[in-house]
């Protein structure tokens, strides 16, 4: 189990044991001020609790602070980060604004020049010159108690380590790895880092090795996750919760972003969707359903759609919903509630792994199991 350290970003507790917290992207034009704060304020409704905001230059830097106030007045103080690439003055700028900046090592230092080899002196070299030129955006950052997110991204790496590592997990590792040693000699730790693709198993392997590095050399900074350009509809979300939900499973992350090819809104319902899954953030109720055989005699699918629409604000609360009692206790052994099949048309109720109701019509079944929650003390009004 990795455990980060805690950093702040604006108000926002990140790492440390706080919940994974959920970002998306707005993809408006900045320089639009009201058409981005209405989407901030979109994406804040659905649960958004962290909003990046693209800069790709100074004057966008600037307008920035436009859309904080306006934010502000409309009563909604949640942390910005400024999404920068290539424009270091861009970043400075937008460090004494917001409350997190997030550049990446690729492109932010060390720009592209054709080379394809560099001795160990000339590396040496490139990694002094990373820190000088990072020094003034550490220093706004400390100043202002802004946070930073290095963001690696698999396919944007410096030639420099692709001349030593090759566009590869283990060169996204090292890079971020790097910087975060620059940062630590600049005595600078509000930090995350993430390692994004677009390929999962890339994606969950860097993440993985960065991890391991940064525990190597005593580092333990909050980790952000997220399959970046993972595309739309089902395929989309499969490969965001099987890149998240992986990392997640083994401890590691501390706030997510699911990027989809669609409104940033439908980024959020599946972020909380995966965090539930993977059983890090609850945020509703969860259901264990069988997906029925022929020794179910009843209509288990709507019954699931009943039970669900009647149940779902339930947070917290697991409800078990089994065709028949061959595999029904068993299965749904961690379940707070049960209804399970008991005979053509018949539902048996369950608290915990107790029967409380036996064989009772099923047109009576789900408001009798609301009526054994609301007895039990477990249920919540919408």
């Amino acid at each position: 189990m990795y455990v980060s350290r805690q950093i702040k970003v604006g108000g926002l507790t990140l790492g440390g044991g706080a919940p994974v917290r959920v970002q998306s992207m707005t993809n408006t034009d900045t320089m639009n001020t009201m058409a981005t704060v209405e989407q901030t304020l979109r994406l804040v409704e659905a649960g958004c609790e962290i909003v990046r905001i693209t800069a790709p230059d100074v004057r966008a830097a600037q307008n920035l602070y436009e859309i904080k106030n306006e934010l502000a007045r409309r009563n909604c103080s949640v942390p910005l980060v400024a999404d920068i690439h290539f424009n270091p003055k861009a970043a400075e700028t937008a460090a004494a604004i917001v409350e997190k900046v997030r550049v990446n090592p690729g492109n932010y230092t060390d720009r592209n020049t054709g080379r394809v080899s560099f001795s160990e002196q000339e590396y040496a070299d490139e990694l002094k010159k990373i820190g000088d030129k990072m020094s003034a955006l550490i220093e706004i950052c400390k100043r202002h108690h802004t946070a930073m997110r290095i963001g690696t991204n698999h396919g944007s790496l410096s030639e420099r380590i692709m001349s030593r590592y090759g566009n590869t997990a283990e060169g996204m590792a090292q890079s971020a790895i790097e910087f975060a040693e620059v940062c630590r000699q600049q005595d600078y730790h509000d930090l995350v880092f993430s390692m994004k693709a677009s390929n999962v198993k890339v994606m969950v392997e860097s993440t993985r090795r960065f991890v391991e590095k940064m525990q190597q050399l005593g580092m333990n900074y909050p980790i952000h996750l997220g399959v970046t350009e993972a595309g739309d509809a089902m395929q989309g979300r499969l490969k965001s919760a099987a890149g998240i939900g992986a990392l997640l499973i083994d401890g590691i992350g501390d706030t997510i972003r699911v990027s989809l090819t669609e409104d940033p809104v439908e980024e959020i319902p599946v972020a909380y969707d995966i965090l539930q899954a993977v059983g890090v953030r609850i945020s509703q109720a969860e259901y264990i359903a069988c997906p029925s055989c022929g020794r179910t005699l009843y209509d288990i699918q709507s019954a699931l759609h009943e039970i669900k629409a009647a149940t779902q604000h339930l947070k917290g609360v697991k409800i078990g919903v089994m065709g028949c009692i061959v595999n029904g206790i068993g299965e749904m052994a961690d379940a707070h509630y049960g209804y399970v099949g008991a005979g053509p048309g018949k539902i048996s109720l369950y608290k915990g792994k107790t029967m409380v109701k036996n064989a009772i019509d099923q047109k009576d079944a789900v408001a009798e199991l609301v009526q054994l929650i609301k007895d039990n003390g477990d249920w919540q009004e919408k």
